[in-house]
């Protein structure tokens, strides 16, 4: 996927329409004027509260409830397979114990992250992100993917996720809108710049530590993803006035959801699936 994609990529809406998109290359100020290619709702780790999160079953709960949007967290496992799983360590959602980073693929592949959740989604597996670019292609979905490293791998797991992605989604339509990486870490972005210039990255903010915004601007970021307590209508105008899209997590409070789209808000990402309709133009408590 070359660097000229991400600008002339086209979305589905809830609807299936795929309304025109035309941006600058570098995703600049001149992209304000245009459609941001992603949905403003964003189903947070498949389906929030609903399903296992980071698993098939997530996205396919989700995707019931209407989301053509959805946020992951990706990481590598010993042998360099991104797969999804939130924690450094498996003991929260899977029955091992201990570092996923530590473990090839071909253990991790077998645990059952489905349990802990749920008696009916015993035996759900971890996904690789190869089989979660496969369902999301297929149904025409778009993918926020979180670059979640383990401790020490942040600047190797991004090299490593930007050259997956870059092999797993193809250039050509209906398949050409690519996923907008984010993180924490801004090494694990870095990592990902290098090995996929031309892919949409985002920094991720739980605080405005200093020089976070000098750092969206050094690593060429299209948008900040912040807790939504810190965004208002300054921040949102500062990452406008940059050329920035400015999104937010996790939004779960009608209240809040109402207040940032009033703001203008560009993307919501909710554990909520079963409460906010991606459809509505507004919000129905």
């Amino acid at each position: 996927m070359a660097s000229a994609d991400f600008p002339n990529t086209e979305r589905q809406d809830a609807e299936g329409a795929a309304p025109a998109r035309d941006s600058g290359p570098a995703m600049g100020a001149a992209a304000l004027s245009s459609a941001w290619p992603y949905p403003l709702w964003i189903a947070h780790r498949g389906a929030g509260k609903l399903a296992p999160e980071n698993t098939l079953a997530a996205f396919r709960v989700g995707a019931s409830h209407g989301y053509r949007a959805f946020e992951c967290d990706v990481k590598l496992s010993a042998d360099g397979v991104p797969f999804l799983l939130h924690d450094a360590t498996l003991q929260r959602t899977t029955p091992a114990h201990g570092p996923a980073g530590e473990r090839p693929w071909a253990e991790l592949s077998l645990l059952d992250a489905g349990a802990w959740h749920s008696r009916a989604f015993a035996g759900e597996p971890l996904p690789s992100l190869a089989a979660v670019a496969c369902y999301v292609q297929r149904n025409r979905f778009a993918l926020n993917i979180e670059i979640k490293p383990t401790p020490g791998e942040e600047h190797r797991t991004g090299v490593v996720v930007g050259e997956a992605v870059l092999a797993l989604w193809p250039a050509a339509p209906p398949s050409a809108l690519p996923p907008l990486l984010s993180s924490f870490r801004p090494d694990a972005l870095q990592g990902a710049r290098e090995s996929a210039p031309g892919l949409p990255r985002a920094l991720l903010l739980d605080t405005l530590w200093p020089g976070w915004f000098e750092t969206t601007t050094a690593l060429g970021c299209v948008a900040v993803v912040s807790k939504h307590s810190l965004m208002d209508a300054a921040l949102i105008d500062q990452l406008h006035a940059a050329g920035q899209r400015a999104l937010c997590f996790t939004v779960n409070d009608p209240a809040e959801a109402r207040r940032l789209l009033a703001l203008g808000i560009d993307g919501l990402i909710t554990d909520a699936v079963d409460r906010f309709s991606p459809a509505a133009g507004d919000v129905a408590d």
